[in-house]
């Protein structure tokens, strides 16, 4: 298959689940600004999860951008993403309300795991396709951040039972490390050779 149409399935899937979870958003009732103060901890978590789906379809461009074809088993990890990211809305929907509470935050943070594996593994299926010295493979290299990602998600679940205020910072500190651009796949698109050195 081309990745164009896997890029542009996803693309649509994407767009839908952010549609979802801005819909899952009440206005106020009141027409003063004072009214606005109840929203703002469910704001808050639409925002970090709209920032990690905006991570997370930037990432999945760079990552197709890399590859000639996708593999089956590339097209059943895409699907894996895409299962995880589709069960953001309703995770950040029982957050919303449930800052304080750890069951809500850990569950969040499942989801936030659940998407970092799904995309640590469509990456790795697209290099064994492409094999190791394919631009994919040089691109990617040992992915440390992607890895401490997983490490973070992991430590906020585990702590979120007697810190949750902690766990969410651990979720935000990830967001605010992939919100700079991942340049490993541009310093490889960008050089003639392909190479990332």
């Amino acid at each position: 298959m081309s990745r164009g149409r896997l890029e542009a399935f996803s693309d649509g899937v994407i767009a839908v689940v952010i549609t979802i979870m801005v819909l899952n958003l009440r206005a106020p009732v009141g027409a003063g600004l004072h009214d606005l103060r109840p929203l703002v901890p469910k704001l808050s978590v639409y925002a970090l999860s709209f920032v990690f789906l905006a991570i997370y379809w930037n990432n999945h461009h760079h990552l197709l951008q890399l590859v000639d074809h996708v593999s089956g088993a590339a097209l059943w990890a895409n699907a894996h993403l895409l299962f995880w990211l589709s069960l953001t809305p309703v995770a950040a929907e029982w957050l919303g309300p449930h800052l304080r509470n750890s069951t809500p935050v850990a569950v969040y943070g499942v989801v936030l795991l659940g998407s970092g594996v799904a995309f640590w593994i469509l990456a790795h299926s697209l290099v064994a396709a492409h094999g190791p010295d394919s631009r994919i493979a040089l691109a990617i290299g040992r992915d440390r951040k992607g890895n401490l990602s997983l490490v973070a998600y992991v430590l906020g679940i585990a702590i979120a039972p007697v810190l949750p205020a902690l766990s969410i910072a651990l979720y935000v500190a990830v967001a605010v490390a992939w919100f700079i651009p991942d340049r490993r796949v541009e310093r490889v698109l960008s050089r003639p050779d392909g190479t990332s050195e």
